[in-house]
């Protein structure tokens, strides 16, 4: 046990209830401070015996005196443990007297994993992360249907329970295993939220053995003539596929900027010949530079709707629940009038919100820019992450490479010296 820290079975006879009782406490000593740390249980004054810190035999209660001391010592040995570990993890030093109690009640009341994400889900909000917010709530979702229950304990999802989800998805029609591994990713990083803030064990911790598992996804970068099609597209505002094509040329001039993003870009973002805004899933702050074919698309939605805050008619509730909901549903709209775009344009190709991110990714690997560089106009934490989304380069770019590449070799340049005709 720390020298620093102690704790106490006592009872709080300063707060006397209505029946004559007072609560249970534990009395955390930490630094020379005292704070409270209350169980949940209130017994009378003659029932508690101070000098033994337990219940006396004369208690008359609801649970047998044997079994309520053995819960209340129970509840101040997890408290023990988790002090314990605090300090062999050299956290316990830097931390205060609160901080350390959040940990212990954090530690009692945070057991299930959907509860701990709940409370994440809504600090994600509060943060205005609505992408990453809406991703944690599918999982969590998902996830609650599998086990039908309202409680997961974060020491349940372990090896074996990973692998019952694999094949429960796998199993069902339609699913993935790229679709899998955001579920799998999902789950690791509330995971690892939990372990940070104390609401789980290190050592219960799935993911050291299991391993999340990707195919190579398939390719939604358009090539340059096909994508040509769609900057060159001209439309009448009253058509149908309008506001559709203007929606996918603004996201692939704004660094392959993604639907939601769109959806809550402000007039007020934009000043100076510059889009300023931050990402909503990375917080990442964005700074681009305003070319006179997007400011043409912007001025035509700004000039449409004085009254809104926002660029795009996108959302028109106040409400942040009902506009992600309104946003999901102009998804779904937006994707449904791409695939008639690429009707129009000659796309064979699966033509989705997405496709612009990815086709501007491609445009500027192809463009010679550095791939570190495209990683940061795409707002990735990893390179690794954008690398994903350069797989899958046109057949013919890669000959092109690759004739660069053999022309400059001296084997190719012996075979050109053989192959030329003899001088006469």
């Amino acid at each position: 046990m720390p020298m620093n820290a102690t704790i106490a079975l006592t009872l709080d006879t300063r707060r006397a209830k209505q029946d004559g009782t007072y609560p249970l406490i534990m009395r955390l000593a930490f630094n020379g401070l005292t704070i409270p740390i209350p169980l949940g249980y209130s017994v009378k004054e003659e029932d508690w015996d101070e000098a033994g810190r337990k219940i006396k035999k004369s208690y008359k209660g609801s649970e047998t005196v044997e079994r309520f001391n053995n819960l209340i010592q129970k509840k101040k040995s997890n408290a023990l443990d988790i002090l314990m570990k605090l300090d062999e993890k050299g956290e316990l030093s830097k931390m205060s007297i609160t901080d350390v109690k959040s940990r212990i009640v954090k530690k009692k009341e945070a057991q299930s994993f959907f509860t701990y994400a709940d409370d994440l889900i809504a600090s994600l909000k509060e943060a205005k992360r609505f992408g990453t917010a809406e991703s944690y709530r599918s999982t969590t979702n998902v996830l609650k249907t599998f086990v039908n229950k309202n409680a997961l304990p974060f020491a349940a999802i372990n090896y074996e329970f990973l692998k019952r989800f694999e094949s429960n998805h796998l199993a069902k029609e339609g699913n993935s295993l790229n679709g899998l591994a955001v579920y799998m990713r999902t789950i690791r990083a509330i995971y690892n939220s939990a372990i940070k803030t104390g609401a789980a064990e290190e050592e219960h911790y799935p993911f050291k053995a299991y391993k999340i598992k990707t195919v190579p996804p398939k390719k939604r970068a358009l090539d340059i003539d096909l994508l040509n099609n769609i900057l060159g597209l001209k439309l009448a505002p009253d058509n149908l596929l309008f506001n559709a094509r203007n929606y996918f040329v603004a996201s692939y001039m704004m660094y392959g900027m993604n639907f939601m993003d769109m959806a809550f870009l402000r007039k007020t973002d934009i000043a100076n010949g510059r889009i300023n805004y931050r990402r909503n899933k990375t917080s990442k702050l964005f700074d681009i530079k305003l070319f006179p074919a997007l400011q043409e698309i912007l001025d035509h939605y700004i000039a449409g709707d004085p009254q809104s805050e926002y660029v795009f008619p996108i959302l028109r509730q106040d409400e942040l629940g009902a506009q992600m909901k309104s946003l999901k549903w102009a998804r779904k709209r937006y994707n449904a009038k791409l695939k008639l775009i690429a009707q129009e344009c000659g796309i064979e190709t699966n033509l989705t919100s997405y496709v612009s991110r990815h086709s501007f990714a491609t445009q500027a690997l192809l463009n010679t820019v550095p791939i570190a560089a495209i990683s940061a106009m795409l707002g990735h934490s990893s390179i690794k992450t954008t690398e994903v989304y350069l797989k899958g380069l046109p057949s013919a770019v890669l000959d092109d490479y690759n004739q660069q590449i053999m022309g400059q070799s001296t084997l190719q340049k012996s075979v050109n010296k053989k192959s030329s005709p003899s001088p006469q």
